[in-house]
């Protein structure tokens, strides 16, 4: 049963030992989605989250930003003495990492492809809320557009504000419907790959209620973050 949901990034400049300069636009976002993973824990301390990849991530895995330039290690699972996989995916890092900023007990990982169909979305949320009868939160991992702006890291494309508004605008009203309309197509054009996992907590239909929404644009790249309660009956 999940009890609470919420939406974060993944960029690398979470993690302070990552970041050379901790400047005031990367504090911003770290503070932001960290608040985020605290309510979430509040929900519940035992997380699924969905992120965008492919394959599968064992529940006791343990990774390693040494790929970003420094060996910092995270675990899905505290209890667990996993070997460590170098090469876990950036997003499942981050869901580790989360999860010991917010003092979860444990998090699994269901990676979904960036290109998955809404139908597709739905059918893994349906199976996520099937997952357990516990009370758990859910955490959703995904980027808005890298196009935003000359300060891009993507080729600046003119129709990224009006996307990520559209996404923000969604999150804040806790609008399944308008989640689940985002055009694929046009999410792909924009390098958005939070449009899969965004549209699989669409997916899990029933009314809900926004607690909190931030949309964050430093350096060209759109960050969303929520945080969701459904509305008991």
């Amino acid at each position: 049963m999940i009890v609470r949901a919420a939406v974060v990034p993944y960029p690398p400049l979470l993690v302070p030992e990552l970041v050379v300069a901790d400047l005031p636009e990367v504090r911003s976002v770290r503070r932001t989605c960290v608040a985020a993973a605290k309510l979430l824990a509040q929900g519940s301390r035992r997380w699924i989250a969905v992120a965008p990849g492919f394959g599968e991530v064992a529940a006791d895995s343990v990774g390693t930003f040494q790929g970003f330039g420094v060996d910092v290690r995270v675990r899905l699972n505290p209890d667990t003495e996993g070997d460590l996989d170098p090469g876990l995916p950036l997003p499942v890092l981050i869901a580790a990492w989360l999860r010991e900023q917010a003092h979860a007990l444990r998090v699994s990982v269901h990676l979904v492809a960036p290109d998955a169909s809404s139908a597709e979305c739905r059918a893994l949320a349906a199976s996520i809320a099937n997952e357990t009868d516990d009370p758990v939160g859910l955490l959703v991992l995904g980027d808005g557009s890298p196009r935003h702006g000359d300060r891009a890291p993507s080729r600046p494309d003119e129709r990224a504000p009006g996307f990520d508004e559209t996404v923000h605008k969604a999150l804040a009203d806790a609008d399944t419907e308008a989640l689940l309309a985002l055009d694929q197509q046009l999410a792909a054009e924009l390098g958005a790959e939070g449009r899969a996992p965004w549209q699989v907590l669409a997916g899990l239909g029933g009314e809900w209620n926004c607690v909190k929404s931030d949309l964050l644009v430093p350096y060209g790249v759109a960050y969303h973050v929520a945080v969701w309660d459904p509305v008991l009956p």
